[in-house]
């Protein structure tokens, strides 16, 4: 898929509801993630995150740059250029911003909202090493292909939750991440 045909696609799609059934019982602390996009010679890639191993949440799990809004940031927009700035130092002018996907409950009380962009092929990625392991990409069309959507049945404190894995090579995409990504495809297709 090219950036033009993502882009009506993405357009002319009505937003439906998210994947996502699990709804967090509590009071929700807002978070964004930037969902980067290039387009690159051969299709266009999904720019993902590994995280650090030394961090205490969620160490080197696969994620989209992102983190909770700050007193600072105007939107969820704003929050989500800061962290992806601060992660792998992607400039915010650098950004086309497409649009956003549902919001997202975390089982952990965030409300995600995911920020779809478009970032200059072959881009110049700067690490934060206390933050991020590694930056690679994704071809989006391993994600279109539904056949590589896993999704398993899991029990935590007496309710029953659908956690989505979709595999690519080394990497194990998973949780929130993949729900995301699951959410994408359904707008796209």
């Amino acid at each position: 898929m090219k950036k033009s045909e993502f882009i009506q696609r993405f357009s002319l799609a009505s937003l439906d509801s998210s994947c996502q059934e699990f709804r967090y019982p509590g009071t929700l602390k807002n978070a964004s993630v930037l969902i980067p996009l290039q387009e690159t010679e051969a299709g266009l890639e999904v720019i993902l995150t590994r995280r650090a191993d030394h961090l205490y949440h969620h160490p080197g799990q696969v994620s989209f740059p992102g983190g909770k809004c700050e007193e600072s940031d105007i939107s969820v927009v704003d929050t989500a250029l800061r962290e992806s700035h601060e992660e792998i130092g992607i400039i915010q002018d650098d950004v086309e911003i497409l649009g956003q996907l549902r919001q997202y409950h975390t089982i952990t009380g965030y409300l995600i909202t995911p920020i779809i962009g478009f970032i200059p092929p072959h881009y110049p990625f700067i690490i934060d090493d206390n933050e991020v392991a590694e930056v690679f990409s994704v071809p989006l069309s391993h994600f279109l292909d539904e056949s590589n959507h896993l999704r398993v049945k899991v029990s935590r404190r007496g309710m029953t939750h659908k956690i989505y894995f979709m595999p690519y090579m080394t990497y194990n995409i998973w949780g929130a991440t993949a729900a995301i990504i699951k959410d994408l495809v359904k707008h796209l297709k």
